[in-house]
């Protein structure tokens, strides 16, 4: 309740500050990047007042980044102009994301083990389709954006929290990809307070997949939050800096999974067109019943471009990303970084690393990527669970089972390891569409992706009686090819 109150104290400070300032409305830019880095519209000024010109100049000193070039950015919109730039109070938005990923594996039941990305194997899938967009009207500000396809099921499937309480969160929220509403306040280089379902900001990558560098993240985004539940207030002391607090209900979770919220923060700094710097910092109760039990992470992200020469008909730029993260658990049977004696437990955390190297030709309409990354997570708490009948998740109509009969061993201490690298190449005709070639290889320390044998019965499909000698197919390495279109507008 403190917490809250304190909230609701800010809010009402920031909005008196704010009064005899000019009430501005803010829009966010065509997309939600995974940094968060909001654009604000410029000032509303009357034809009498300022000239075109004087507008613009006036536009370029206020809004947030304004002038910068961050269309190369990792996680971030690509488009240099929004064909919906024209409407006064609403922009839409429209994303498309279809894929086809071949798996060296083969799983009889085509199901894709690991990733929040991809679903169904040697299948033309809809992996999202979005649609929606933002509202401003004199500093009254919402955005939302619908989630169909399979990332509607495979995102929100770890999210323990829909098992406290009633009213199926998980299905009343799955469906909806960004829904909050709020006020933008005229102070230093705007103030936002939003309060609803946003996207969170760790793993640098973006939530949409037009946004992003590679399709299949490395496991230090896939591993840690698309989306949070709660409020935020977006700071922009500068025109270089963002500095965004949020009280959310938890880790990726549509509800709370202990009395306390989770806390944190993001911090954006973009000094120029060629350097991103920003961090990300969580802490909550984050373990089902477990509220002894505390959560830390801490996500680290680095863009630079170093070379650009937009006028060369061979290379046009490059740049690269370094993500790193750190984190862990502490409290209620596991100890952190040590392993401890038989009341404070095993060791449980999360180290993870990726680096990504792209390179941009042909007047920008292709590109090349190559990286990868590594991490290790002892307890198994990022991981993503397998599916089927390797699921380690509760059963809602069986209480004191698992979804499935042969369950991934997910105890405290239990170890894991994984390292990725992938290659993939992109053409882009314009500046709405992308069709991405793209190579992943995955291995872990422990069974984990599916093999030949799937996660689902011996025939493939769940309607079998299984087999008593039937046990799920989870083995070490994990190869793809993977095609994807990825359309935006």
């Amino acid at each position: 309740m403190k917490i809250y109150m304190s909230l609701f104290l800010i809010f009402c400070h920031l909005f008196l500050t704010a009064q005899g300032y000019v009430s501005m409305a803010s829009i966010e830019s065509p997309k939600q990047i995974a940094s968060s880095i909001e654009l604000i519209s410029p000032l509303k000024f009357s034809e009498d007042s300022l000239d075109p010109v004087s507008q613009e100049i006036e536009k370029q000193s206020v809004e947030p980044f304004s002038g910068l070039d961050m269309t190369w950015h990792n996680g971030n919109d690509r488009r240099e102009e929004n064909i919906w730039s024209e409407l006064k109070y609403f922009t839409p938005s429209i994303l498309l994301d279809v894929n086809y990923t071949y798996s060296f594996n083969n799983p009889n039941d085509n199901t894709v083990v690991g990733s929040t990305a991809l679903a169904r194997n040697n299948e033309v899938q809809l992996s999202a389709l979005h649609f929606g967009g933002d509202f401003n009207y004199k500093g009254a500000r919402a955005r939302f954006m619908t989630q169909f396809g399979t990332r509607s099921q495979v995102v929100p499937r770890n999210d323990y929290s829909p098992f406290r309480g009633q009213y199926q969160l998980a299905n009343v929220y799955r469906y909806l990809s960004e829904a909050y509403a709020g006020y933008h306040i005229h102070k230093w280089h705007g103030i936002n307070i939003d309060a609803g379902l946003f996207m969170s900001y760790i793993g640098l990558n973006s939530f949409y997949q037009v946004e992003n560098w590679e399709y299949q993240a490395s496991f230090t985004s896939d591993n840690t939050p698309w989306f949070f539940n709660g409020v935020r207030i977006q700071i922009f002391p500068t025109k270089h800096l963002k500095i965004e607090p949020w009280i959310i209900n938890g880790w990726q979770s549509y509800g709370k999974f202990n009395a306390m919220p989770g806390v944190g923060g993001n911090i954006t700094w973009v000094p120029n067109s060629s350097i991103k710097l920003l961090t990300n910092n969580y802490y909550g109760t984050d373990a089902a019943g477990i509220s002894a039990r505390k959560r830390f992470h801490s996500d680290n992200s680095l863009l630079v471009r170093y070379f650009n020469n937009p006028h060369s008909k061979g290379i046009t730029r490059m740049a690269f990303s370094l993500t790193a993260d750190l984190g862990f658990e502490k409290g209620g049977g596991v100890n952190g970084f040590s392993n401890g004696d038989s009341l404070q437990g095993p060791a449980q955390y999360f180290i993870s690393g990726m680096m990504y190297n792209r390179i941009w030709f042909g007047q920008n309409k292709y590109a090349l990527t190559f990286g990868g990354g590594a991490m290790t997570n002892p307890g198994r708490y990022l991981v993503l669970y397998p599916t089927g009948q390797a699921s380690p998740l509760p059963n809602p109509n069986h209480p004191t089972q698992t979804e499935g009969a042969f369950p991934f061993s997910a105890n405290p201490g239990d170890l894991f390891k994984g390292w990725d690298c992938l290659i993939n190449f992109d053409w882009m005709p314009n500046q709405s569409i992308t069709f991405r070639l793209e190579f992943v290889y995955r291995n872990a320390s422990v069974p984990y992706f599916a093999g030949p044998g799937g996660v689902t019965s011996q025939t493939g499909y769940a309607t079998s009686p299984l087999d008593p000698s039937w046990r799920p197919d989870l083995v070490k390495t994990d190869k793809r090819i993977i095609l994807a279109m990825l359309f935006r507008i």
